[in-house]
């Protein structure tokens, strides 16, 4: 069992030749050293772990991000870490992808999409529960967009309406489920949605905004990996966000996610992709309605 408290003599130095060591962005020298083989070692293990392909120029960013874990585990190189990891990582995986996973968001971002989620919402109307997933949380941004939508469309009678939002990184759903944002996150937003889904902090708060509770009751948080053999959401489901996350994954990859969205989505449900994310290649499970909007393929 490798012990991530106490480091093990590097296994794999010396299998990477010296010219395939990585130089710093700016030429500078390296806390640590990162050879071609490191890089090529971390780009394999997230591709099984997370499904996310790293394209070949992410050196840097590799290294800034898994340097801090280095450091927070006392391994002397990235040999050795990522010796300790395929060995036994325990907990150290979680961390590891973790570091790794790109969250970028904002309140009510891609903003075009609400207007047809909420039509839809009205369509649906309130004389069933209502279902919708957010497969893409991050820090909680997107899922708390999508409850003042509901908010909005429904008015003070949300009970029919449930929110899971799911993420692979516990560090950013730490964050959403606290629903606490430094006030510049929500300063694009309207003055009448800050004052009705926004409570002001005061003394040690001050700068910093919370969501309204009845907000957060609409919602569950939960870790979720779209890798995994099944989902702990369970259908039937009436609308799927997953928003910009599939541009991290291969073709095969992101149909492979795709037919496990299809049978629990409701047959008139709705997914909304990212911006610069298409499916053509799924158009037997998904057909698209514009504006990265797609229903079931089957749907009539």
């Amino acid at each position: 069992m490798v012990d991530f408290r106490n480091p093990i003599p590097p296994v794999s130095q010396g299998r990477a030749s010296p010219t395939a060591i990585l130089p710093a962005r700016d030429g500078g020298a390296r806390e640590f050293t990162f050879s071609m083989t490191d890089f090529e070692r971390v780009r394999k293990l997230i591709y099984q772990h997370a499904g996310i392909s790293l394209s070949p120029v992410k050196q840097d960013m590799v290294y800034s991000r898994l340097a801090r874990r280095l450091r927070a585990t006392g391994m002397p190189s990235f040999a050795a870490y990522l010796d300790g990891l395929e060995r036994n990582g325990g907990d150290e995986w979680e961390r590891f992808v973790n570091s790794l996973t790109t969250n970028l968001t904002s309140f009510f971002r891609e903003p075009h999409h609400f207007p047809i989620f909420a039509e839809h919402l009205r369509k649906l109307g309130t004389k069933r529960p209502v279902r919708v997933w957010c497969s893409a949380a991050s820090t909680g941004e997107e899922p708390y967009s999508i409850a003042i939508t509901v908010a909005e469309t429904f008015g003070a009678d949300v009970s029919h309406v449930s929110i899971v939002a799911s993420d692979l990184d516990t560090n950013v759903l730490a964050t959403a489920e606290k629903g606490i944002y430094p006030i510049e996150r929500v300063e694009k937003l309207s003055p009448e949605r800050l004052r009705k889904f926004f409570l002001r902090g005061t003394g040690t708060q001050e700068g910093f905004v919370s969501v309204r509770p009845e907000l957060k009751r609409m919602i569950t948080f939960q870790r979720l990996n779209l890798l995994d053999a099944s989902y702990a959401v369970k259908g039937p489901l009436d609308v799927i966000f997953c928003r910009n996350v599939m541009i991290y994954f291969d073709k095969p990859t992101q149909y492979k996610i795709l037919a496990r969205f299809a049978p629990i989505l409701q047959p008139d449900g709705l997914m909304f992709a990212g911006h610069s994310e298409s499916f053509l290649h799924a158009a037997d499970l998904f057909k698209s309605q514009g504006k990265t909007v797609y229903t079931l393929a089957n749907a009539r």
